[in-house]
């Protein structure tokens, strides 16, 4: 994340594992070493994040996403970004022709670059409204 007027930039690595899709799945995360950290369960009208803080209960994935990174994650968006393709609930703008995938593009606020994808690297970057967020994710190979 970039330094904003408002503080310091803060910067965080963390291990996820994502199954399912942005209407039902499974995401946990955990630290670099292993430690999990939370749970995060969802369906339609209801997630589910269970912390060393206990169980809470949110009405939509991006509400969860919120309390469990601080900052508010288009999720449903991340689903379909993860898979190598803009999201499809919400139009694009293309930002630059790559040949084989989509590239860079902007979409609901996002500048979103999958041309290493791949590679196993995507990353996105939103810088209103303030803070700035940038997500650089690391995609593992599927498991044979």
């Amino acid at each position: 994340m970039a330094a904003t007027a408002a503080g310091a930039a803060r910067n965080a690595s963390l291990h996820f594992e994502w199954t399912g899709n942005a209407q039902q799945g499974e995401l946990d995360l955990s630290t670099p070493l292993g430690t999990l950290l939370a749970e995060a369960r969802w369906q339609p009208g209801r997630a589910e994040l269970r912390s060393p803080d206990g169980l809470r209960e949110f009405v939509d994935l991006e509400s969860l996403a919120e309390a469990m990174l601080g900052e508010r994650l288009p999720m449903q968006a991340l689903a379909d970004w993860l898979r190598g393709r803009p999201w499809s609930g919400a139009r694009f703008e293309p930002l630059g022709t790559e040949a084989g995938g989509p590239g860079r593009f902007r979409q609901v606020g996002w500048t979103v670059d999958l041309s290493g994808h791949a590679e196993g690297r995507i990353e996105a970057r939103r810088t209103e409204p303030p803070p700035a967020i940038q997500l650089r994710l690391r995609l593992d190979p599927p498991l044979p």
